[in-house]
Formats: C-alpha cells, structure tokens, sequence
C-alpha cells in the first residue's frame, strides 16, 4: 500500500509538472502584435506534439528535449476578442480576452518605472482612465546569473481608473495618445528597474562583442557566493583609496574612531537616504559616519542635545575618541549630552550603526529632514545638515542585498530574455542617470543594447529591426558651466549620438526637469514626444516630432553662427523678456562665458565681449540646464550640444 501511495503521488507530480503550459507572458487579456508573424511558446512533455490555436489559425509545433515549443502564427490585423489554447496529450492551457494590435516595450531605470499614482495630476488622471483597449503587463524585478526561460510572476491588467494607478506613467501617456490617433488597442510590457545601470541590461553574449565589455563578460559569476565577492572586492576598491590592504581587520578600523584619524578620503554624502544611492550599492551591515563640528567656546559648559535624525539600529557615538552614548532610539533621535562633551573649536564626531531594523530592506542610512541633524544646548542651535564622510565597516560581518544590476547581464537574464522572442512594434527606453559617471564609455554601451536586443529578437539568422525610442536625461542637479564640465551633459550627447543607430529617436526633456529631483513628475509630456515620434515614423503621420538639433557652426569675426536641422516653425525663445539663455562660447584658451545669443532667420548667433576669436559654443551644458530655453515652433525644446570636441570629464571611467 504504501508503494503504491508513493508511486501515485510521483506521478501526479511528473504529469503536473510536464503538463502543456503556457508561457507567462501569454496569460489573459494580453496584447498580441499586429501586422507581424506571432510567435507563442510553452512547454509540454519532452518530444510531444502540440497543437495551438488563435483566432481561426491552427499551428502544429514539437516540444524538445527540454519541454519547450515554439510557433508562429502568420500576421493578424488589430482586433479581438481571441482565444487562444494549446493541446496536447498532457492536457490543454488557454488564454482569453486576447487583443491584437501594437505592442511597445517599456524598459529602463525609475524614471520609465514611475507610475501614474505619482506623476502630474494623478486624480484627474485616475478619472479619466478607462482604456480598456490599453493592457499593462509588469515584469516583477528579479536577478538570475543565467538566461531564464519564463517569468515566476505577473499578468495583463486591463487599464482602468482602478488599475492605471501601478502602470508606467510614460508607457500610459505614450499609449493613450496612440489609442487616440489609431484607434487600436496598445500592449505595455513593462520591464524597468530604478537605478540600474546599462550594463545590467545586456546579455552575456552582447557583452562578448564589444572590446572594452569582453572582460567584464568574461569574468561573470557561475554563482551568487562568488558574484557578492566580486562586488564586495569593487567596493573596497573603491572606496579604500591609499589603503595597502583592501581587507582591513578590526584592529585597523578601530582607528577610525582617533581624535586625530583623517578621514577626508572616505565617501562624501548627504547621509539622509540608503547607502545603496550614494555608490554603495547594496551593502549591509555596519558603517560609519564622520564629520568635523565647530563648536563655540560658550557652549562647552553647557548640557546640550544632539539630533541625529532617524536610524532605529543600535548606535555607538564617539567626540573627539571618546565613547559618548551607545543604544538604540527610534523615531528622531534626542540625544542628552552632559556639559564638557565638546571642546571649543574643531570636534571630530563618528557614529557607527547597522541597518535599520524596523525596515531592514532600507540597509544604512538616516530618515527624516536636515533639521533633525544639530546641536543645540537651548539658546543656540548649529546644523549638521549637509555632506557628511562615510565608510562601510568592511571588517565586520556584512553581506550584499541583490538588487539592480551589482551584477552585468543579471537583469537582462531575469527580466528580457523570458520576453523573447514575443512580438512588439518597438522598444520605450529611459535610462542614463546611472551611468553618467561613465557617460563617454555609453558611446558604446547604449548602442550596444540596442544592437544586443534587436539580434535576440531575430529570427533565422536576422537581426530584428523593431523601433527604439529613448528619453534624454531630463535636468538634475547642479548649473555648473563647462568650465567644470558635466558627466550628466556628456551622457546626452552620448544619447545624441546613438541617433546615429538605424530606427531610433529621443525625447528631449530638459524643460521638464526637476534641478531638486531625479524623479521629475510631468510624465504627460514625457509620453506624448515619444508618442510623436512613433506617429511619424512607425505610423506615417506627417507632424513634427523632433526637437532642433544642432547641425553646424561658422564663425565669423567675434560671433558664432549656429544652424539648426528640425526647426519646424521656426526657432523661438520662451522668456517673456524675450532673452534667450544657455549659450556659452570659448576661444583657443578653451575659456567658456555665458553668452548672448539671438535668433536670426534659422540660425541663432553667438558672442562675448571677452572671445573676440570664438571657436566653440556650447549650449545646455550642464547638469541641470533648466534655464535653457530655446524651442522650435512645435514646441519642442533644442537639443544640447557642444561644437567642440575637448576632453570629457568622464572619459576614462570604465564598468568593470
């Protein structure tokens, strides 16, 4: 009897594991490409025959040795409702509501991730959103070292003021003016992840064809012990600068807590958030912060509080060497020093703590605001916002959490390759921010996913040649002139340059920025100049879609003379004083100076009284050229550029 018992229950197991099945992405209410031949795969037994049906077409297709089938059905035009089911011997699986018409997916970092819960006008947004024609499909984030052959998790959600809520903002924006203008349904297949980098995005083998990444691909992890190692000796790399040896032992990070310990060489930082966004990515366990704090002679008689925001792990407070508290507070933490703590003049404080506890997922880090950062002894009150040093406790037992791409080829394993080769119309692409420390190695990396892509997608032997649309990054951070250089201008023009690749365009959004948030929250705008350009060249709508883009430059005596290609109506400058701003112009010195610049028929002319021999101009070079403000008659705003070809700043940062 219990033989038998065993041999049932092995049995039901093996017949529902080798069931025919569908692949996930082929679920209800999913969106299947219009106008393309449809490829639809599962899994069944090994070696068994199944048969597939859509719309009125049967397909026959033969499982492999490994279970999976594969076929494709001859192009459909944009409808539905459709069923669509796979038989075989091991059983049936089926699929409904299935629409036919454009599919696009939507990849890259926070930005393309955003949702519409958290972009302009959410409610109105809300309100308005009964698209049942629009579907949403998001791929859960996930880390694999391997190509993975399906996705564990996620569904079509048909889009719905319940609904709209959790899709891409962008891709939402982007459909509904395409559902508008086509009248047609419109597939998101929504793959992001905030804060990747490109590289985490491309497959080993794409890896593979390029010169600078061939190490990299080369050297990647069998196994997730030996990937953590790897990150976990980058780290030390780069954050041990001058250090002979990269493992420090507790003996050598107990002279951190010195009076006289220099620890200007460690990470710069605002401490508020997670260590993971201040280029520590991942890391867990212990760490400390440091910084110097003047304190005024009458002062140091006196009790005084010190705030030190939000972290609920427990805390070791060291002044000038000496141990001062060590516990645990949560909420903003008030901690009583007696009088005669500080010194007058120069202390060195450094606190070390762990992650959080209440929300582990957070790692190191503080919450709360600037103002919970200071001293104060009841009459007077000295902040300790701002940049403090910080440095993870390498000695002591840590870890790293598996998020993003710590990994190359990790998110294109987990996330893209259970996708192909499923038919889309075109790709939807907003990254960047992550790599604009290595903005001139993105010369090759952007262009080369796309290629990667694209060649994953082909079918015998051909490269597929779907549309690739990407936002340039929008404007963030500081207003610094070219005089300082810009890695965030320098990975425009690496986006600008990747134009050159056949079928792609770029949104550009520097007037939509936030200079205070890398999450700016016009994402309507966003979509509909990716939107055009899909109408224009994938749906042969005859509008303008692109923003001016630079095209030469004469100079002629003291003045620079630009030309413009996409000016369509015109060039014009949106300033209710009528100044046009973000020129600089330099000369052989390689000096630049903010610039006058005026429009002149099609050109805009370019001078400064101090370069009487121009011979660069650059405009909208900086990290955050909010202030730029030339357009053309569309509405679009002008490309940054520079005419010069001078050394970038982050020329030689490398992936590794």
């Amino acid at each position: 009897m219990k033989r038998l018992l065993i041999f049932l229950l092995l049995t039901l197991s093996t017949a529902t594991f080798a069931q025919v099945k569908l692949a996930r992405i082929f679920s209800d209410q999913v969106v299947l490409q219009r106008q393309q031949p449809i490829p639809v795969w599962g899994w069944a037994k090994p070696n068994e025959k199944v048969s597939v049906t859509l719309a009125g077409q049967t397909q026959s297709g033969k499982a492999g040795a490994d279970g999976k089938w594969l076929v494709r059905f001859s192009p459909l035009e944009a409808g539905g409702p459709h069923q669509l089911t796979a038989t075989a011997k091991s059983g049936k699986a089926e699929a409904g509501d299935i629409l036919i018409g454009e599919v696009w997916l939507c990849s890259g970092q926070s930005n393309m991730e955003w949702p519409v819960k958290a972009a302009d006008n959410y409610q109105a947004e809300k309100k308005n959103a009964n698209f049942p024609q629009i579907r949403h499909f998001n791929v859960a984030h996930d880390l694999a070292l391997t190509p993975q052959a399906d996705l564990t998790k996620g569904e079509w959600k048909v889009c719905s003021p319940e609904t709209v809520g959790d899709f891409t903002a962008i891709g939402f924006f982007f459909a509904r003016e395409l559902v508008q203008k086509l009248n047609v349904p419109v597939g998101l297949l929504h793959s992001s992840w905030g804060g990747s980098q490109v590289e985490g995005w491309i497959s080993k083998e794409g890896m593979m064809s390029n010169d600078e990444l061939r190490p990299v691909a080369q050297q990647l992890s069998t196994n997730w012990q030996q990937a953590d190692s790897i990150v976990d000796y980058k780290l030390r790399k780069q954050l041990l600068k001058g250090v002979d040896n990269l493992y420090l032992t507790a003996a050598d990070e107990q002279k951190y807590l010195d009076p006289a310990y220099d620890f200007s060489t460690w990470r710069t930082a605002d401490p508020f958030g997670q260590w993971d966004w201040k280029g520590m990515q991942g890391f867990r366990g212990q760490g400390y912060i440091a910084r110097q704090i003047e304190i005024p002679a009458d002062m140091v008689a006196r009790q005084t509080t010190l705030g030190l925001a939000e972290n609920d792990s427990r805390n070791e407070i060291y002044i000038n060497g000496k141990k001062v508290y060590e516990g645990t507070e949560t909420g903003s933490r008030k901690i009583t020093l007696p009088a005669n703590t500080w010194k007058a003049g120069q202390n060195q404080m450094v606190v070390k703590y762990g992650n959080a506890v209440k929300l582990p997922w957070f790692g190191l880090g503080l919450m709360g605001s600037p103002n919970d950062l200071y001293v104060a002894d009841g009459t007077q009150r000295i902040s300790l916002a701002g940049n403090w040093r910080m440095m993870p406790a390498f000695a002591e037992k840590h870890e790293y959490s598996r998020f993003m791409n710590n990994v190359a080829t990790s998110i294109y394993n987990a996330m893209i390759a259970p996708l192909v080769p499923f038919a889309i119309r075109g790709t939807l692409w907003y990254q960047g921010e992550s790599n604009a420390g290595r903005a001139y190695q993105y010369r090759q990396s952007f262009p080369l996913l796309i290629q990667d892509w694209r060649n994953k997608w082909g079918t015998n032997g051909r490269t597929s040649d779907f549309s690739f649309y990407f936002v340039q990054l929008s404007s963030y951070g500081g207003n610094q002139s070219s005089n300082q250089g810009s890695g965030w201008a320098e990975l425009r023009e690496a986006q600008t340059m990747t134009l050159q690749v056949p079928k792609t365009g770029m949104a550009v959004t520097t007037d939509v920025g936030n200079p205070k948030d890398i999450h700016p929250t016009n994402k309507q705008d966003v979509g509909h100049r990716l939107a055009v350009i899909a109408l224009k060249q994938d749906y042969g709508q005859n509008i303008p879609y692109s923003s001016p883009m630079y095209e030469g430059v004469s100079f002629q005596g003291d003045k620079a003379f630009i030309s413009f290609k996409h000016a369509d109506g015109g060039l014009m400058v949106k300033d209710k004083y009528g100044y046009l701003k973000g020129f600089e112009i330099a000369g052989d010195d390689k000096v630049f100076y903010y610039a006058k610049a005026e429009i002149q028929g099609d050109k805009v002319v370019v001078s400064h009284l101090k370069v009487p021999k121009p011979v660069a101009v650059r405009y909208a070079w900086t990290d955050s050229p909010d202030e730029a403000n030339l357009y053309n008659g569309a509405g679009f705003p002008a490309n940054p550029f520079r005419t010069d070809t001078w050394p970038e700043v982050t020329r030689n940062a490398k992936f590794d």
